[in-house]
C-alpha cells in the first residue's frame, strides 16, 4: 500500500480543483427512517461526464509529459471511463482512442465520440481488451490510461471520499460500488485515514462476485464475464493493484441482485428525484436491501454515476 497514500489523494484533489465538479451530498429523511441510520449520499451522477471516472482520468492525464501528450492516450471501458478519458484528453490538448465493447450502451458510445475520441469496438465475451489496448500502445506509441489499475487513477477516484468526509465529518461506514476496484481503493485509502475505524464495504452485482470470492480466497479470483444490468461492474477479476489495497482496507464485499438494483434506481428517481445508472445505484441497493449488518449511526454511500439513456432507463424501471 506504500504506492498509494492520503497525500496522493490530496494532491489529486489539488489537480482536479476547478476542473472536476465538487459534487453534492444528498440526504433523505425517508431513507434515514427506512434503514435506521443517518445516510449521506455522494452524488457522482452530477460529476462531469456523469460519473466519478472523470476524477481519475483527469488526474492521470494531467501528469503526462508533453511528449506523451503529443502521442495520445488509449483506454478501454464500457462507457464511463471512455467518456472520462475522452474529455480529459480534449482538455489536455491530446487525442484519445477508446476500446469499447460492442454491446456498450449506445448513449455512452455516442457521448465518447462527442468528446472527440476514436472508438474501436470489441467483443467483451471473447476478446481480451487489455491485450488489444497493448497492441495500440505498441503500434501507435500511445499511453495507456487503465480504468482502475493505475495509482494516479485511484488517487483521483479517492477524492470522492475526501470531499465527502470533509463535508459531513466522521462516518461509521462507507458503501462503494465495485467494478475493477479503483474507486474503492482510492476511497478506502482516504477514508480510513480521515475517519479512523470506518467500515469500508464494497458492493458488486450478485452475478459478478469476483471481489467477494477473492477476499475469501486471499487472492484474485477470475470468473466468467458477468451478465448483469450493471454494465460498469461487469468485470471478471479484481485489478492487481486495486486488490492489493482493498484486501487490506475493505471489511467485506456485499452482493446485490439486478432486481435490488432496479428497486434502488426507482427509489432514487421517486424519492431523491435523481437518475442513476444500474452501477451507480448498487451501493444504495445494498443499503435498502438490508445487506449491512450492525449498521452504524452515520453512513456514507457513493452514487457512482447516472449515465443511462431515456429509453433504457424507462425499460428497466418498467421491468421493476
Amino acid at each position: 500500500m506504500a504506492d498509494l497514500s492520503l497525500t496522493d489523494v490530496q494532491a489529486a484533489a489539488d489537480r482536479i480543483a476547478g476542473v472536476a465538479h465538487r459534487t453534492p451530498v444528498l440526504t433523505s429523511r425517508t431513507l434515514d427512517e427506512l434503514v435506521g441510520a443517518e445516510v449521506f449520499l455522494k452524488a457522482e451522477n452530477f460529476q462531469r461526464i456523469g460519473a466519478f471516472k472523470f476524477r481519475g482520468a483527469y488526474n492521470a492525464i494531467s501528469r503526462l509529459s508533453p511528449d506523451e501528450l503529443e502521442r495520445g492516450v488509449v483506454a478501454y471501458s464500457s462507457g464511463n471511463h471512455a467518456q472520462a478519458v475522452a474529455l480529459a484528453a480534449r482538455l489536455a490538448g491530446t487525442k484519445a482512442t477508446n476500446l469499447m465493447p460492442a454491446d456498450a450502451p449506445p448513449t455512452k458510445v455516442a457521448a465518447t465520440k462527442g468528446y472527440g475520441a476514436e472508438i474501436i469496438s470489441y467483443d467483451r465475451y471473447t476478446q481480451d481488451r487489455a491485450a488489444l489496448a497493448m497492441e495500440l500502445v505498441a503500434d501507435r506509441g500511445m499511453t495507456l490510461i487503465p480504468p482502475y489499475d493505475h495509482y494516479d487513477v485511484m488517487a483521483g477516484q479517492g477524492t470522492v471520499a475526501l470531499e465527502l468526509i470533509k463535508e459531513v465529518g466522521h462516518l461509521g461506514a462507507l458503501l462503494v460500488p465495485v467494478g475493477g476496484g479503483g474507486l474503492m481503493a482510492g476511497c478506502a485509502t482516504a477514508a480510513t485515514m480521515l475517519s479512523p475505524g470506518i467500515r469500508m464495504i464494497g458492493v458488486e452485482p450478485a452475478a459478478g462476485d469476483d471481489h467477494a470470492r477473492s477476499l475469501v480466497a486471499g487472492e484474485r479470483v477470475e470468473i466468467d464475464v458477468p451478465r448483469t444490468i450493471a454494465d460498469g461492474q461487469a468485470i471478471s477479476t479484481p485489478g492487481e493493484l486495486t486488490f492489493a489495497i482493498n484486501q487490506q482496507l475493505v471489511e467485506s464485499f456485499q452482493l446485490v441482485t439486478d432486481e435490488e438494483i432496479l428497486a434502488a434506481m426507482t427509489f432514487a428517481f421517486e424519492r431523491l428525484k435523481i437518475v442513476l445508472e444500474p452501477s451507480g445505484a448498487s451501493a444504495l441497493a445494498a443499503l435498502l436491501a438490508g445487506r449491512i449488518q450492525g449498521l452504524p449511526e452515520r453512513v456514507g454511500v457513493v452514487l457512482s454515476g447516472g449515465n443511462i439513456g431515456l429509453e433504457r432507463f424507462l425499460d428497466l424501471l418498467n421491468k421493476a
